[in-house]
């Protein structure tokens, strides 16, 4: 189930962000209250705001997706520096309850989670499935995109809440 809401993840975002975008713009809902919104949800989800609710998150990738070699820089650099809502969630990414987790029991070592994260395929101190490097999805530039979940082929990693 959790792979075919990651494969709606643009269309969600985009009906989250035309949401908050029409009752910013057209209600004149204060900012302020969208950063509370933002602490909240960051200490349960991460860094989530950025790729399945924002709206300049969601032109961004389309931006970055239309420009092709440069994209996973383009949002690495976006989910790097942001917007305070993104400074916040990503401080808030190791913390958070909602986790990306690797069952090292099921994983076939094929490198595909890797190979997919704009975090890992930019830099190498950090790897999903090589032990002795940093763990992407406790960074502060995971945006939890999940795309690694869903192109992972023997179900190794999965989303969970954790302490």
């Amino acid at each position: 189930m959790i792979k075919k809401l990651i494969t709606k993840r643009k269309v969600i975002q985009f009906i989250i962000a035309f949401f908050i975008y029409e009752i910013t713009i057209i209600y004149g809902f204060n900012f302020f209250y969208f950063l509370a919104i933002a602490i909240v949800l960051g200490s349960i989800m991460g860094k989530t705001f950025c790729r399945w609710m924002c709206p300049i998150g969601f032109v961004m990738e389309a931006i970055t997706t239309i420009r092709g070699k440069d994209q996973k820089l383009g949002m690495y650099n976006y989910h790097k520096l942001g917007c305070p809502i993104a400074w916040i969630q990503g401080y808030l990414n190791k913390t958070s309850l909602l986790k990306i987790k690797r069952d090292p029991e099921k994983c076939v070592n094929c490198g595909l989670c890797d190979k997919t994260c704009y975090i890992t395929a930019l830099n190498k101190e950090f790897s999903l499935i090589k032990q002795l490097k940093k763990d992407p999805a406790l960074s502060y530039k995971c945006s939890k995109c999940l795309d690694c979940i869903a192109v992972c082929p023997a179900d190794s990693l999965s989303l969970t809440f954790e302490k």
